[in-house]
């Protein structure tokens, strides 16, 4: 007698010549689930909307939850005040995770944020679970139906079939402007490659040991060359209290076609590799007994972008501009990795503050569509300071207002006034004063602010 589990019945099928594409339909289709498409979904979603969130990893959470980065920066201003100067998606996280002891404060120039990526991920998934958002994990941009600049839907390739999604207003958070180079609008890439970083958590530490940043970036400096190293400086991110840091130590490219990414991604774990071996040999007593915990998603900084109503310039930066339709704003430096062996870094005064407006994550000719992070207009110096997620977050939020303003109209028609009452906290006062106060306590965590930067 046969076995009860034995019992299941198989069908043999095979693929039907013009199988229709799966089908969802919502207020707002939001691609790209990092700091900016998460903070975009979240709002919508507190305003009512029917969101679908895509991203083409397999999880959410983009850069922020799954490259590694571990520091969260542009959220607050610089010293002495340490305002903080993006809230949104920031206050209930930071909250959360500072209960868990997931999060910690580093204050120099600045305060920088230090973080769990892991716990940081996980809190973006229960978001999305209790918000009612609809999300989409490896799914990539295939097609987009375009109607004079109102997109009408896009349709996703997945490993599962095509997935087709309606949507009254769209937000192109992919980082790479996916959605708006596939829309066939125009967008922007630098002449020369913008280094992306291969962050690596190491574990079996002795932060006790740990060296000074400067140290660690002249021995770097000198040993570059003896052990294969590309760039000639870094940084490391410990946890306080934790065995572990994450290495911000290599340059890689980021190309945007698929072979080349793909050997990229490899040739930066090469790199990743040979700055352990660095490590162990330079700084035994904190490294010798190192092994690598996990090996970040490629990290990516300034690739390709939209081409807006308004490119943010670098000059607008340095002196501050405040625009009448700003939607986001942060203290960060100009962070420019454009060269193999180091970086631009070009500190502002105490009391500066700049802003993007929201003619710079306007696509030009997009009537429905906005732009949210590091894919926003600016030229390339612009962009190295607002790319990080401080202003990313704010992008987002802005960008999920803004398109309920319009409810489904060009986002030109909605009233400014309007939108910047609802995003006050992100962008201060009329009179351009900063908000909100700096956490109470804070922890040095062996960063020096100075040369700190992010792999965003």
């Amino acid at each position: 007698m046969p076995h009860e589990l034995t019992e299941v019945k198989i069908r043999t099928l095979t693929k039907a010549p013009s199988a229709a594409p799966e089908q969802l339909s919502a207020d707002l289709c939001i691609v790209g689930a990092g700091i900016a498409g998460m903070s975009a979904a979240l709002t919508a979603a507190r305003l009512g909307r029917r969101v679908v969130l895509v991203d083409a990893l397999p999880v959410l959470g983009g850069q922020c939850a799954n490259s590694l980065i571990g520091l969260f920066c542009g959220v607050y201003g610089n010293g002495p005040e340490y305002r903080q100067l993006t809230h949104g998606i920031f206050d209930p996280m930071f909250a959360a995770l500072e209960k868990t002891g997931d999060l910690s404060y580093n204050r120099r120039h600045t305060i920088t944020v230090n973080y769990d990526e892991t716990a940081v991920g996980r809190w973006m998934e229960n978001q999305v679970v209790d918000h009612g958002i609809v999300p989409v994990t490896g799914a990539s941009v295939f097609e987009v139906e375009n109607d004079g600049g109102h997109l009408r839907a896009v349709t996703f390739a997945t490993r599962f079939g095509l997935l087709r999604v309606a949507a009254d207003s769209f937000i192109d958070a992919s980082g790479d402007a996916a959605l708006t180079w596939e829309a066939g609008l125009e967008c922007r890439v630098p002449e020369r490659t913008i280094w992306g970083s291969q962050q690596v958590r190491l574990e079996n530490l002795d932060p006790e040991f740990a060296p000074e940043p400067a140290e660690l970036a002249q021995r770097v400096n000198d040993k570059a060359a003896e052990y294969g190293l590309l760039r000639r400086d870094g940084l490391a991110f410990f946890f306080p209290g934790r065995d572990t840091a994450v290495m911000n130590m290599t340059h890689v490219e980021a190309p945007l076609q698929a072979v080349e990414a793909s050997a990229a991604q490899l040739r930066g774990k090469e790199q990743a590799d040979r700055v352990l071996d660095f490590l162990h040999a330079e700084f035994p007593a904190a490294f010798g007994r190192a092994t690598v915990r996990l090996y970040g998603f490629p990290g990516r900084r300034q690739t390709r972008w939209i081409a807006g109503e308004h490119q943010l310039t670098v000059d607008e930066v340095t002196d501050g501009v405040r625009f009448d339709d700003a939607v986001a704003r942060t203290a960060w430096p100009i962070e420019l990795h454009d060269r193999p062996e180091g970086y631009v870094w070009t500190q502002f005064d105490d009391d500066h503050v700049h802003y993007v407006p929201l003619r710079s994550i306007t696509p030009r000719g997009a009537v429905n569509l906005l732009a949210a992070g590091r894919c926003v207009d600016g030229d390339a110096a612009a962009l190295s300071s607002v790319r990080v997620m401080g202003p990313c977050a704010a992008m987002g939020e802005a960008a999920a207002h803004a398109l309920d303003l319009a409810d489904g109209g060009p986002v030109a028609d909605i009233d400014l006034a309007q939108l910047r009452e609802r995003i006050r906290p992100n962008i201060g006062p009329d009179d351009g004063a900063a908000t909100g106060a700096p956490p109470s306590s804070t922890s040095s965590a062996g960063l020096d602010q100075e040369h700190a930067h992010a792999a965003h």
